[in-house]
Formats: structure tokens, C-alpha cells, sequence
């Protein structure tokens, strides 16, 4: 009898020492709103012209805008650290110049239209740390409707030359006008 326990006691202990010594390393559990990046390129081989690092909330009541997210309230435009747009020659965003730099996007949505504010204040947790004199721009754009989407997202769209910065979510859709000069890029070997 006094075998069985120690065969089963020893095993037992080491499962728990290493069970402990794994979890004591620091790691955290997996984020259920993962960052992610997108780019915008005027192709594949050349240098970006805009990068945003976002996290990407997921969708877990039946209406985002309005509910999860309130109307007129300032929003860090995704999930855990505030959104930030690097922007690696000046543009023209909305009808405001921007100079090339690394700014947080934060927005004000509205059912019909959103407020979309460039920041220079970066390296912030969500909106918690807005502070208005930073702003660099303020524009704002219409609402538009599409196919829902769980997750939030940001892409680019480069229709008959007007490059826009698109955020979606649910079945929400704002479509950033942006512009930068035309110069051609040439890429060294």
C-alpha cells in the first residue's frame, strides 16, 4: 500500500513543481483581440506609405455601433493600445496636411458620421490618455453600410486614383480620404 501512495504521490508532486515552474515564467494567456498590421503600398515592391498597428476587437453582441461601442463617445478605434498610423511621406488626410511621422487615430462615431482625429501624443493605452491639444487633424467622414464583419479591421482601396483608409466592423464602414503627392517611387537594387 505505502508503494501505491509513493508511485502515485511522486509523479503527482513533479506534475505540479512543473506545472508551477511553467506559469511562474510570465507568459500571459493568448489576447482575445490580437493586433494585427496593414500596410499600403503603391505595389508590391515598393516601399509603404502608411502602416497602422491596430488590435482587432471581435464581435460578440448583436449590434457593435450604438451598443458595445456608444455613439459620440471618443473611441480608441480598436482594442488595448490606442491605433497608431505611421504615414512615411506627408499626405493630405481629408482636407487637413499631415507631416510624415507616427500619429494614434481615435474616433467619435456617430450613427450617420464619424469623427476621425490624428494624435501626436503615441505610445498610449487605448483613449484613456486623449488630450486634445495633440490633435494633428480632425476630419469627418459619412457611415456607410456592407457585409457584416466579426472583426474589426482596417485596409486600404485605391479606385480611380483615391486612395482611402477603409475601418470596418459589424456592418460599418468609414472610408478615410487620403493623398499623397505624386511622385513616383523608384525602389534600388
Amino acid at each position: 500500500m505505502i508503494k501505491l501512495y509513493y508511485s502515485i504521490s511522486i509523479p503527482l508532486l513533479l506534475l505540479i513543481f512543473f506545472t508551477t515552474e511553467t506559469n511562474a515564467q510570465g507568459f500571459v494567456a493568448v489576447d482575445d483581440s490580437p493586433h494585427d498590421i496593414s500596410y499600403y503600398r503603391q505595389s508590391k515592391i515598393t516601399p509603404p506609405l502608411v502602416k497602422v498597428l491596430y488590435g482587432r476587437p471581435q464581435k460578440t453582441d448583436s449590434i457593435v455601433f450604438g451598443n458595445t461601442i456608444p455613439y459620440n463617445k471618443l473611441w480608441r478605434t480598436g482594442a488595448n493600445e490606442a491605433t497608431e498610423v505611421k504615414f512615411y511621406k506627408d499626405v493630405q488626410f481629408g482636407n487637413a496636411k499631415v507631416k510624415a511621422g507616427t500619429y494614434v487615430l481615435v474616433t467619435i462615431p456617430g450613427k450617420d458620421k464619424w469623427e476621425v482625429i490624428l494624435n501626436s501624443q503615441t505610445d498610449v493605452w487605448g483613449s484613456f490618455q486623449y488630450n486634445p491639444t495633440f490633435n494633428v487633424a480632425k476630419i469627418t467622414v459619412l457611415v456607410e453600410k456592407a457585409e457584416e464583419l466579426k472583426s474589426f479591421s482596417i485596409s486600404f482601396t485605391n479606385d480611380n486614383e483615391q486612395l482611402q483608409m477603409i475601418l470596418g466592423w459589424d456592418v460599418t464602414r468609414i472610408n478615410i480620404p487620403l493623398k499623397f503627392k505624386n511622385d513616383q517611387i523608384v525602389v534600388e537594387r
